[in-house]
């Protein structure tokens, strides 16, 4: 798989959202059970059954999100962890778990992509409304994954549908980019835009399948989709506010 370093086109502004994403992201596994850093959690078993209950209280369960309401703990992790105790509200940990990831790789890999795309997709929408669609892509993400598997009780954590999303929509704004891609082992090449996003699109579809994974292919594909179909609109309002402008003068 292709791993996008950097993009050809320069931004012509700073990324002031894009950084601070990256940061958020950053500094919330630090402060989570699943960083080594946070030393507070405690030690083996103990912070194994912390980073699951963390899991469970701040993560999207597709259950809980398509009902509206809090799922109890596990009776296996309760057998081994103890009866976790804390409220939540459904609705908010689609937000939540957009922040959380499982471990330094998979926070890693999130963040390279969001760099190196993201910076470009703030460029061509502008700071305020790029803030709204990455969360906007990551809720359509959640929901889609919640409403496609709505019995079930595992969380998903991650900012991997907000981020499919930034995928989308920077095919549309920018497709004849290139992106300096690496592609394991050792090969490092300056790649379209569109083999690179088309290739991880497809991917994520013949993943579809594979039961063995905990990977959300899923919910990358519903945020991929939806960053497209924003995208398209917001390239048909441009020209539209502009002619309008220019009515007006």
């Amino acid at each position: 798989m292709a791993l996008p370093l950097y993009d050809s086109q320069p931004a012509r502004r700073v990324p002031w959202v894009t950084y601070l994403l990256v940061a958020a992201n950053v500094i919330v596994f630090l402060i989570t059970p699943m960083a080594n850093f946070a030393t507070w959690y405690g030690e083996g078993d103990t912070r194994r059954c912390n980073a699951v209950e963390f899991t469970l209280e701040h993560g999207a369960i597709p259950k809980e999100l398509t009902t509206g309401e809090q799922q109890p703990v596990p009776p296996s992790i309760a057998r081994r962890c103890g009866q976790a105790e804390f409220d939540k509200t459904p609705w908010l940990s689609a937000f939540s778990s957009m922040f959380l990831h499982s471990g330094a790789l998979h926070l890693l890999g999130n963040l390279v992509a969001l760099f190196v795309i993201g910076m470009g997709v703030e460029d061509r929408l502008g700071r305020l409304r790029y803030l709204f669609s990455y969360l906007f892509f990551g809720l359509v993400a959640v929901y889609g994954f919640a409403y496609t598997s709505p019995d079930s009780t595992v969380p998903l954590i991650g900012a991997s549908g907000a981020i499919a999303g930034v995928l989308g929509a920077y095919l549309i704004l920018n497709p004849r980019g290139r992106v300096v891609s690496f592609v394991p082992p050792i090969i490092v090449i300056r790649l379209p835009v569109w083999v690179v996003l088309g290739y991880w699109f497809v991917l994520q579809w013949l993943s579809l399948g594979d039961e063995e994974s905990n990977v959300a292919y899923v919910a990358h594909i519903y945020g991929f989709v939806a960053g497209v179909l924003f995208a398209v609109l917001a390239r048909r309002a441009g020209p539209a506010r502009r002619i309008a402008a220019l009515s007006r003068g």
